[in-house]
Protein backbone atom coordinates (compact mmCIF):
# COMPACT_ATOMS: atom_id res chain seq x y z
CA UNK A 1 0.00 0.00 0.00
CA UNK A 2 1.18 3.50 -0.76
CA UNK A 3 1.75 6.12 1.91
CA UNK A 4 -0.58 9.11 1.74
CA UNK A 5 0.77 10.81 4.85
CA UNK A 6 4.19 12.37 5.18
CA UNK A 7 5.37 13.34 8.64
CA UNK A 8 8.52 15.43 8.36
CA UNK A 9 9.60 14.59 11.91
CA UNK A 10 9.26 10.89 11.20
CA UNK A 11 11.21 11.15 7.97
CA UNK A 12 14.09 13.34 9.09
CA UNK A 13 14.44 13.13 12.88
CA UNK A 14 17.66 11.36 13.82
CA UNK A 15 16.92 10.18 17.37
CA UNK A 16 16.25 6.45 17.73
CA UNK A 17 16.77 3.76 20.32
CA UNK A 18 20.24 2.22 20.32
CA UNK A 19 20.40 -1.48 19.52
CA UNK A 20 23.13 -2.73 21.84
CA UNK A 21 21.35 -5.05 24.26
CA UNK A 22 18.00 -6.03 25.76
CA UNK A 23 15.34 -3.32 25.70
CA UNK A 24 11.72 -2.98 26.77
CA UNK A 25 10.49 -0.03 24.74
CA UNK A 26 6.69 0.03 24.64
CA UNK A 27 5.43 2.14 21.74
CA UNK A 28 1.87 3.22 21.00
CA UNK A 29 0.65 3.27 17.38
CA UNK A 30 -0.99 6.21 15.67
CA UNK A 31 -4.02 6.47 13.41
CA UNK A 32 -3.39 7.66 9.86
CA UNK A 33 -6.47 8.65 7.82
CA UNK A 34 -6.10 7.97 4.12
CA UNK A 35 -9.10 10.15 3.28
CA UNK A 36 -10.52 10.85 -0.16
CA UNK A 37 -12.90 8.45 -1.86
CA UNK A 38 -11.17 5.53 -0.14
CA UNK A 39 -12.65 6.44 3.23
CA UNK A 40 -10.01 4.29 4.92
CA UNK A 41 -7.71 4.63 7.87
CA UNK A 42 -4.65 2.68 8.96
CA UNK A 43 -2.93 2.11 12.28
CA UNK A 44 0.83 2.58 12.06
CA UNK A 45 3.13 0.74 14.47
CA UNK A 46 6.42 1.22 12.58
CA UNK A 47 8.41 3.38 11.95
CA UNK A 48 8.33 5.56 15.02
CA UNK A 49 10.51 8.46 16.07
CA UNK A 50 12.63 6.31 18.38
CA UNK A 51 12.40 3.08 16.40
CA UNK A 52 12.92 3.26 12.63
CA UNK A 53 13.52 -0.47 12.13
CA UNK A 54 13.45 -3.93 13.70
CA UNK A 55 16.02 -5.95 11.79
CA UNK A 56 15.21 -5.19 8.15
CA UNK A 57 11.53 -4.47 8.94
CA UNK A 58 10.99 -0.74 8.39
CA UNK A 59 7.21 -0.30 8.12
CA UNK A 60 4.04 -1.82 9.59
CA UNK A 61 0.51 -0.62 8.91
CA UNK A 62 -2.75 -2.33 9.76
CA UNK A 63 -5.66 -1.32 7.55
CA UNK A 64 -8.68 -2.44 9.51
CA UNK A 65 -10.71 -3.91 10.94
CA UNK A 66 -13.19 -1.77 9.01
CA UNK A 67 -15.66 -1.81 6.16
CA UNK A 68 -14.13 0.00 3.21
CA UNK A 69 -13.75 0.08 -0.54
CA UNK A 70 -10.03 -0.04 -1.21
CA UNK A 71 -8.91 1.76 -4.35
CA UNK A 72 -5.14 2.17 -4.32
CA UNK A 73 -4.12 3.18 -7.84
CA UNK A 74 -0.72 2.32 -9.35
CA UNK A 75 2.19 3.67 -7.30
CA UNK A 76 5.94 3.00 -7.20
CA UNK A 77 8.41 1.39 -4.81
CA UNK A 78 12.20 1.14 -4.71
CA UNK A 79 14.63 -0.58 -2.35
CA UNK A 80 12.13 -2.70 -0.41
CA UNK A 81 9.88 -5.73 -0.23
CA UNK A 82 6.17 -5.37 0.50
CA UNK A 83 4.70 -8.11 2.68
CA UNK A 84 0.89 -8.25 2.62
CA UNK A 85 -0.77 -10.46 5.24
CA UNK A 86 -4.63 -10.33 5.21
CA UNK A 87 -6.55 -11.09 8.40
CA UNK A 88 -10.07 -10.54 7.02
CA UNK A 89 -11.45 -9.92 3.54
CA UNK A 90 -9.78 -10.04 0.13
CA UNK A 91 -7.46 -7.75 -1.84
CA UNK A 92 -6.66 -7.82 -5.57
CA UNK A 93 -3.01 -7.16 -6.40
CA UNK A 94 -1.74 -6.28 -9.87
CA UNK A 95 1.79 -5.25 -10.85
CA UNK A 96 4.01 -4.60 -13.85
CA UNK A 97 5.25 -8.21 -13.86
CA UNK A 98 1.78 -9.39 -14.89
CA UNK A 99 0.79 -10.59 -11.43
CA UNK A 100 -3.00 -10.46 -10.99
CA UNK A 101 -4.01 -12.28 -7.80
CA UNK A 102 -6.59 -12.16 -5.06
CA UNK A 103 -5.34 -12.83 -1.57
CA UNK A 104 -7.20 -13.52 1.64
CA UNK A 105 -6.43 -14.75 5.15
CA UNK A 106 -3.62 -17.27 5.28
CA UNK A 107 -2.20 -16.21 1.91
CA UNK A 108 1.05 -14.27 1.68
CA UNK A 109 2.04 -11.78 -1.03
CA UNK A 110 5.68 -10.67 -1.23
CA UNK A 111 6.68 -8.12 -3.85
CA UNK A 112 10.36 -7.23 -4.25
CA UNK A 113 10.81 -3.81 -5.82
CA UNK A 114 14.53 -3.88 -6.55
CA UNK A 115 15.41 -0.81 -8.63
CA UNK A 116 11.76 -0.03 -9.34
CA UNK A 117 8.24 -1.47 -9.57
CA UNK A 118 4.66 -0.21 -9.55
CA UNK A 119 1.47 -1.97 -8.50
CA UNK A 120 -2.16 -1.42 -7.50
CA UNK A 121 -4.38 -2.80 -4.75
CA UNK A 122 -8.17 -2.91 -4.96
CA UNK A 123 -11.03 -4.40 -3.02
CA UNK A 124 -12.87 -7.30 -4.59
CA UNK A 125 -16.28 -6.00 -5.65
CA UNK A 126 -17.73 -2.52 -5.93
CA UNK A 127 -19.19 -2.07 -2.45
CA UNK A 128 -17.50 -1.49 0.90
CA UNK A 129 -16.71 -4.80 2.59
CA UNK A 130 -14.97 -5.97 5.77
CA UNK A 131 -11.20 -5.74 5.46
CA UNK A 132 -8.32 -6.16 7.87
CA UNK A 133 -4.72 -6.77 6.88
CA UNK A 134 -1.11 -6.07 7.76
CA UNK A 135 1.13 -4.28 5.26
CA UNK A 136 4.82 -4.54 6.09
CA UNK A 137 7.94 -3.36 4.33
CA UNK A 138 11.40 -4.91 4.46
CA UNK A 139 14.44 -2.84 3.51
CA UNK A 140 16.56 -4.55 0.87
CA UNK A 141 20.32 -4.90 1.47
CA UNK A 142 22.86 -3.40 -0.88
CA UNK A 143 23.37 -6.57 -2.92
CA UNK A 144 19.64 -6.80 -3.83
CA UNK A 145 18.19 -3.30 -3.80
CA UNK A 146 19.37 -2.41 -7.32
CA UNK A 147 18.19 -5.69 -8.86
CA UNK A 148 15.15 -6.66 -10.90
CA UNK A 149 11.64 -6.72 -9.40
CA UNK A 150 9.95 -9.95 -8.35
CA UNK A 151 6.59 -11.17 -7.01
CA UNK A 152 5.79 -14.26 -4.95
CA UNK A 153 2.53 -15.67 -3.59
CA UNK A 154 2.21 -18.44 -1.00
CA UNK A 155 -1.03 -20.19 -0.11
CA UNK A 156 0.55 -22.62 2.36
CA UNK A 157 3.01 -21.57 5.03
CA UNK A 158 4.78 -23.72 7.63
CA UNK A 159 3.67 -23.99 11.26
CA UNK A 160 6.03 -24.14 14.23
CA UNK A 161 5.14 -26.88 16.72
CA UNK A 162 6.02 -25.21 20.03
CA UNK A 163 4.79 -26.74 23.31
CA UNK A 164 3.22 -24.30 25.75
CA UNK A 165 4.60 -23.98 29.27
CA UNK A 166 1.02 -23.72 30.51
CA UNK A 167 -2.29 -24.47 28.80
CA UNK A 168 -2.92 -25.34 25.14
CA UNK A 169 -0.12 -25.00 22.60
CA UNK A 170 -0.01 -21.87 20.42
CA UNK A 171 -0.69 -21.79 16.68
CA UNK A 172 2.40 -20.26 15.06
CA UNK A 173 2.58 -19.47 11.33
CA UNK A 174 6.06 -18.63 10.07
CA UNK A 175 5.18 -15.97 7.51
CA UNK A 176 8.69 -14.85 6.57
CA UNK A 177 12.20 -15.94 7.52
CA UNK A 178 12.87 -18.44 10.31
CA UNK A 179 11.61 -19.15 13.82
CA UNK A 180 12.53 -22.11 16.01
CA UNK A 181 14.19 -23.93 13.10
CA UNK A 182 11.11 -23.63 10.86
CA UNK A 183 11.60 -21.57 7.71
CA UNK A 184 9.08 -19.85 5.44
CA UNK A 185 9.48 -20.55 1.69
CA UNK A 186 9.37 -16.82 0.92
CA UNK A 187 12.59 -15.40 -0.53
CA UNK A 188 14.04 -12.90 1.93
CA UNK A 189 17.44 -11.25 1.62
CA UNK A 190 18.52 -10.68 5.23
CA UNK A 191 18.30 -12.88 8.37
CA UNK A 192 14.72 -12.17 9.46
CA UNK A 193 11.49 -13.46 10.97
CA UNK A 194 7.85 -12.47 10.73
CA UNK A 195 5.40 -14.81 12.45
CA UNK A 196 1.72 -14.79 13.40
CA UNK A 197 1.14 -16.35 16.81
CA UNK A 198 -2.26 -17.26 18.27
CA UNK A 199 -2.14 -17.70 22.04
CA UNK A 200 -4.87 -19.88 23.53
CA UNK A 201 -6.88 -18.66 26.57
CA UNK A 202 -5.07 -19.31 29.82
CA UNK A 203 -1.80 -20.32 28.19
CA UNK A 204 1.81 -19.26 28.45
CA UNK A 205 4.55 -19.98 25.94
CA UNK A 206 8.23 -19.14 25.58
CA UNK A 207 9.16 -17.85 22.13
CA UNK A 208 12.70 -18.85 21.01
CA UNK A 209 15.04 -16.07 19.85
CA UNK A 210 18.45 -15.82 18.22
CA UNK A 211 20.51 -13.79 20.74
CA UNK A 212 22.21 -11.84 17.94
CA UNK A 213 18.87 -10.70 16.48
CA UNK A 214 16.59 -7.90 17.64
CA UNK A 215 12.86 -8.51 18.14
CA UNK A 216 9.53 -6.80 18.71
CA UNK A 217 6.05 -8.09 19.57
CA UNK A 218 2.97 -6.40 18.08
CA UNK A 219 -0.45 -7.04 19.66
CA UNK A 220 -3.19 -7.65 17.08
CA UNK A 221 -6.18 -8.83 19.15
CA UNK A 222 -7.02 -9.98 22.65
CA UNK A 223 -5.09 -9.54 25.88
CA UNK A 224 -1.39 -10.24 25.82
CA UNK A 225 1.37 -9.95 28.41
CA UNK A 226 5.07 -10.22 27.60
CA UNK A 227 7.41 -11.14 30.47
CA UNK A 228 10.55 -9.42 29.30
CA UNK A 229 11.98 -7.36 32.15
CA UNK A 230 15.02 -8.13 34.26
CA UNK A 231 12.77 -9.61 36.95
CA UNK A 232 10.24 -11.09 34.53
CA UNK A 233 7.66 -8.36 35.09
CA UNK A 234 4.81 -8.51 32.54
CA UNK A 235 4.27 -5.83 29.92
CA UNK A 236 0.56 -5.74 29.04
CA UNK A 237 -0.02 -4.69 25.44
CA UNK A 238 -3.06 -2.98 23.95
CA UNK A 239 -4.12 -3.51 20.33
CA UNK A 240 -1.31 -2.56 17.92
CA UNK A 241 1.11 -1.68 20.71
CA UNK A 242 4.67 -2.59 19.78
CA UNK A 243 7.07 -3.83 22.45
CA UNK A 244 10.67 -3.55 21.22
CA UNK A 245 12.87 -6.12 22.94
CA UNK A 246 16.34 -5.34 21.61
CA UNK A 247 19.21 -7.84 21.37
CA UNK A 248 20.88 -10.56 23.44
CA UNK A 249 17.81 -12.58 24.43
CA UNK A 250 17.27 -16.32 24.02
CA UNK A 251 13.51 -15.79 24.21
CA UNK A 252 10.57 -14.25 26.06
CA UNK A 253 7.44 -15.57 27.76
CA UNK A 254 4.06 -14.47 26.39
CA UNK A 255 0.71 -15.24 28.00
CA UNK A 256 -2.98 -14.46 27.67
CA UNK A 257 -6.01 -14.81 29.92
CA UNK A 258 -8.73 -14.74 27.23
CA UNK A 259 -6.67 -15.56 24.12
CA UNK A 260 -4.70 -13.28 21.81
CA UNK A 261 -3.22 -12.85 18.35
CA UNK A 262 0.24 -11.29 17.99
CA UNK A 263 2.79 -10.72 15.25
CA UNK A 264 6.47 -11.24 15.97
CA UNK A 265 9.06 -9.16 14.10
CA UNK A 266 12.77 -9.87 14.26
CA UNK A 267 16.05 -10.15 12.46
CA UNK A 268 19.72 -9.31 12.40
CA UNK A 269 20.30 -5.56 12.87
CA UNK A 270 20.30 -4.02 9.41
CA UNK A 271 23.76 -3.20 8.07
CA UNK A 272 22.90 0.20 6.57
CA UNK A 273 21.25 3.37 7.80
CA UNK A 274 18.33 4.07 5.48
CA UNK A 275 16.32 7.00 4.23
CA UNK A 276 12.63 6.18 3.90
CA UNK A 277 10.44 8.73 2.13
CA UNK A 278 6.98 8.10 0.67
CA UNK A 279 7.21 4.63 -0.95
CA UNK A 280 10.98 4.63 -1.36
CA UNK A 281 13.81 3.17 0.72
CA UNK A 282 17.23 4.52 -0.23
CA UNK A 283 20.56 5.58 1.21
CA UNK A 284 20.94 9.19 0.03
CA UNK A 285 18.81 12.27 -0.54
CA UNK A 286 19.85 12.32 -4.19
CA UNK A 287 18.69 8.74 -4.72
CA UNK A 288 15.22 9.56 -3.40
CA UNK A 289 15.01 12.68 -5.58
CA UNK A 290 15.99 10.65 -8.65
CA UNK A 291 13.36 7.98 -7.92
CA UNK A 292 10.64 10.59 -7.41
CA UNK A 293 11.57 12.46 -10.58
CA UNK A 294 11.46 9.22 -12.58
CA UNK A 295 7.94 8.46 -11.32
CA UNK A 296 6.72 11.97 -12.06
CA UNK A 297 8.27 11.76 -15.56
CA UNK A 298 6.29 8.52 -16.15
CA UNK A 299 9.49 6.55 -16.68
CA UNK A 300 8.07 3.22 -17.86
CA UNK A 301 11.55 1.74 -18.29
CA UNK A 302 11.97 1.94 -14.54
CA UNK A 303 8.40 1.55 -13.19
CA UNK A 304 6.49 -0.06 -16.08
CA UNK A 305 2.70 0.13 -16.48
CA UNK A 306 0.32 -1.99 -14.41
CA UNK A 307 -1.76 -4.15 -16.83
CA UNK A 308 -5.37 -3.06 -17.08
CA UNK A 309 -4.49 0.55 -16.34
CA UNK A 310 -3.17 3.48 -18.30
CA UNK A 311 -0.14 5.59 -17.47
CA UNK A 312 -2.55 8.36 -16.47
CA UNK A 313 -4.05 6.18 -13.70
CA UNK A 314 -1.50 6.66 -10.98
CA UNK A 315 -0.87 8.21 -7.60
CA UNK A 316 1.31 11.30 -7.97
CA UNK A 317 4.36 11.71 -5.79
CA UNK A 318 4.00 14.27 -3.00
CA UNK A 319 6.30 17.29 -2.91
CA UNK A 320 9.67 16.77 -1.31
CA UNK A 321 10.24 18.54 2.00
CA UNK A 322 12.20 21.77 2.00
CA UNK A 323 14.91 20.12 4.07
CA UNK A 324 17.49 17.54 3.09
CA UNK A 325 16.39 13.99 3.85
CA UNK A 326 18.69 12.42 6.44
CA UNK A 327 19.41 8.89 7.57
CA UNK A 328 18.03 7.42 10.76
CA UNK A 329 20.87 7.15 13.28
CA UNK A 330 20.17 5.35 16.50
CA UNK A 331 20.99 7.10 19.76
CA UNK A 332 21.08 5.92 23.35
CA UNK A 333 18.02 5.42 25.55
CA UNK A 334 17.77 3.81 28.99
CA UNK A 335 17.77 0.00 28.78
CA UNK A 336 14.30 -0.41 30.34
CA UNK A 337 11.59 2.02 29.28
CA UNK A 338 7.87 1.57 29.92
CA UNK A 339 5.15 3.45 28.09
CA UNK A 340 5.79 7.19 28.10
CA UNK A 341 4.18 10.08 26.15
CA UNK A 342 7.69 11.21 25.28
CA UNK A 343 8.48 8.07 23.33
CA UNK A 344 5.20 7.20 21.64
CA UNK A 345 4.50 7.91 18.02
Amino acid sequence: MTRYDLDASEETDGSAVACDGPRELLLTPREVPLGGVRGMHVTRALPQRHLPMVGAWCFLDRFGPQEALMRVDPHPHIGLQTVTWPLTGAVRHRDILGSDVIIGPGTLNIMTSGHGISHSEYSVGEEPAPIDALQLWVALPEHRRHGTPDFQRYDHLPMLDLPADLGPDPEITVVAGELGGVRSPADMHTPIVGAQIRIAPGSRVRLPFHPEWEYAVVALDGDIAVEAGAEGQPYPLRTMDLLYLGLHRTGVEVSSREGALIFLLGGAPFDDEIIMWWNFVGRTHEEIVEARDAWEARDTDRYGIVPGTHNTERIPAPPLPKVRLTKRRRSELPPHTRRSPGITG
